[in-house]
């Protein structure tokens, strides 16, 4: 396994555990000022400071739970993709049915020049899931 690969599968752990640990400030670390977000039915979700309002009022209500799994990685220069099946459970702080949502992403990443990678593009195939 490459350098890139295993720093960007370092990435998506922790990204995964920063998530259910509600640290917002790791997970905002992890992308671009200008990443783009882009979710079936939604319009686009332009910029870290849009994904950190929407994330904090999340995780006011809710504990967001996240697994995925990587089916690839390719990096090339200082751009690279990641393709991971996702599984995403939000389930609200004061008790209630959980809600889980399931299916693949791909994530394209950019190195910087301390050559750390960060989450630039990042498209969404959740659906419901049982």
């Amino acid at each position: 396994m490459s350098p890139d690969e295993q720093a960007i599968r370092n990435l998506v752990a922790l990204w995964h555990s920063a998530t259910i640990a509600g640290d917002v400030e790791s997970v905002l670390r992890l992308m671009a000022e200008d990443v783009v977000f882009l979710v079936a039915g939604h319009p686009p979700m332009k910029g870290r400071g849009t994904f950190e309002q929407g994330l904090r009022r999340l995780l006011a209500t809710h504990r967001v739970e996240s697994t995925s799994e990587i089916q690839e990685i390719e990096a090339s220069g200082n751009l690279a993709y990641c393709w991971t099946t996702l599984n995403v459970r939000v389930t609200p702080v004061a008790g209630g049915d959980s809600v889980l949502r399931a299916g693949s992403a791909l994530s394209i990443l950019r190195k910087q020049d301390n050559g750390s990678w960060v989450l630039v593009r990042d498209a969404n195939l959740l659906a419901p899931a049982s």
